[in-house]
């Protein structure tokens, strides 16, 4: 393993509205292949919540299907229920044999990246003799299928978290279920971050062939996140003195119970950032932009942290302090909005008469959502087929075709603006209609090269190979004539990063300007 050495600037904020200290430090990177400044891709509007979902029980794991419904695991009844904003959640299966003691039962969910051709769903949870990792087919959710079995449980430190990463492997975070020393053992899987392909087996390029370990030292790793470069970062428990948000690598050993926080031990990878308990007790992660987003369970808040695109951290911001309690899990969703659940009935939190919780949180440019769009008649107009008599004949759809009406061939241009470093890029896409009002759009397209989408806003963006679909969210599907949409994603790609050509607007081609 090729030990990091440290040679960033250590950042301190006394957070005014905390009084407490997080404290970060700049990952190890060539001077010339650092970012220049922090970029605010990733900010959401935290005076604006939406309920998505109330009067469940420990939501733990939430991933989401391709039409932008998410599936969400409660922790003590091992239930999966289907959420979808403005709707009731329902019931999708009970995983059987979960035994919820404290901290154990039905943790982590991910949903599977090829799930359009497999229908996979995945879950990590407890059992009455081990933690383990089943998969079912959400045609079939009945058939259960263990891939990963014999993990050590505990009342405590069962980790639990597990997600998909861009190369298409199945990681999970394992904690040390108690026993401290198993976290240095090469031959224990808990106190680990382990590696796996969907089916369980051990991926060949693993650290160690023929072991899922992809990093140790670990006590307790309850997030899981991937930047637009590919990098994993994760949250993780400490015991009575520094929480932590670790820069992942394979192989790199992480400490404990050897070291708590920073040692400068060359032995080990320091974290990149460091809270004490109070502050934090961090759980989910997600990556939106260029923003970490961190979980806090005890510090009853949800933490903002600057990515420089390089692998380093600025100074983090504490958003929603004690406005929802304990917060367990955070994922960016599909629909470009912030997604957050409560964990206030686990035993240690205060909860309201409608906990717990799943709410949402919108990009600070997006529309007021009891708005009607722009584009809309207004309520006391006739019915949407017909324009209102005061409306602009350029915003209204003709009188000849429904809303719905595909552009013709041609009718439709695209611009694709790309912003461009070594393995990785964001793009601006706008799409201006040249034809009729339609009322919802699917941009689809053919990546030419291995690009893959890591996270995107403003649309609800899928990838299967290299076929790609963006379908317009919630708030702006109506596309007048002559009007454009935009929105972006991130992505990785290497070698070449060649532009697409084939561009179809509600299936009409599309011309690239």
């Amino acid at each position: 393993m090729k030990l990091r050495s440290v040679v960033g600037a250590v950042l301190a904020a006394a957070l005014a509205a905390t009084g407490l200290a997080a404290v970060a430090t700049a990952a190890t990177v060539p001077a010339a292949d650092r970012a220049t400044g922090l970029l605010a891709l990733g900010d959401f509007d935290f005076s604006r919540p939406e309920v998505v979902a109330t009067g469940l029980t420990v939501p733990w794991g939430m991933d989401f299907l391709p039409d932008g419904s998410a599936l969400v695991a409660q922790r003590s009844t091992g239930q999966v229920v289907r959420v979808r904003p403005g709707m009731q959640p329902q019931p999708v299966v009970t995983i059987s044999g979960i035994t919820p003691v404290s901290e154990g039962g039905l943790l982590g969910l991910a949903v599977s990246p090829t799930f359009a051709q497999d229908d996979y769903v995945y879950v990590y949870f407890t059992t009455a003799t081990d933690n383990r990792i089943a998969r079912f087919r959400l045609s079939a959710p009945q058939n259960q299928q263990p891939i990963l079995t014999g993990l050590v449980r505990a009342s405590i430190h069962n980790g639990g978290r597990i997600a998909f990463g861009p190369d298409g492997m199945l990681y999970a975070g394992v904690g040390d279920a108690g026993q401290t020393a198993s976290a240095q053992n090469p031959q224990s899987r808990n106190g680990k971050i382990l590696r796996m392909r969907p089916d369980g087996t051990v991926p060949a390029d693993n650290p160690t062939p023929g072991s899922l370990v992809y990093s140790l030292g670990h006590r307790h790793v309850q997030g899981l996140a991937w930047d637009a470069q590919g990098r994993l970062y994760a949250t993780e428990f400490g015991q009575n003195t520094w929480d932590e948000v670790n820069l992942i690598v394979a192989g790199g050993n992480y400490g404990w119970p050897t070291v708590e926080g920073r040692a400068d031990d060359p032995r080990f990878r320091d974290p990149l950032l460091v809270w004490t308990p109070a502050e934090a007790s961090p759980s989910g992660a997600a990556i939106a932009g260029n923003r970490l987003y961190v979980a806090a369970l005890r510090g009853n808040r949800l933490w903002n942290v600057p990515l420089d695109g390089a692998g380093g951290v600025g100074t983090p911001t504490a958003e929603l302090i004690g406005a929802y309690g304990r917060l367990r899990t955070v994922e960016y969703g599909p629909d470009g909005w912030l997604w957050v659940t409560t964990s206030n009935r686990d035993g240690r939190g205060t909860p309201a008469a409608t906990d717990d919780r799943i709410l949402r949180f919108p990009p600070v440019d997006a529309p007021p959502t009891t708005a009607p769009p722009t584009t809309a008649p207004p309520t006391t107009a006739p019915p949407t087929t017909a324009p209102p008599t005061t409306a602009p004949p350029t915003t209204a759809p003709p009188t000849t075709a429904p809303p719905t009406t595909a552009p013709p061939v041609g009718a439709c241009s695209v611009s694709w603006q790309v912003n461009q470093w070594s393995n990785g890029f964001t793009a601006d896409v706008r799409v201006t209609n040249r034809g009729a009002s339609v009322s919802g759009w699917t941009l689809t397209w053919t990546f030419p090269g291995n690009q893959q989408i890591t996270n995107g806003w403003n649309a609800q963006i899928g990838q299967s190979g290299q076929q790609v679909t963006a379908r317009n969210a919630a708030w702006n599907g109506n596309l007048p004539a002559n009007g454009t949409v935009s929105f972006g994603f991130q992505a990785t790609y290497s070698g070449s990063n060649p532009r697409p050509s084939d561009f179809q607007l509600n299936g009409a081609p599309c011309q690239v300007v």
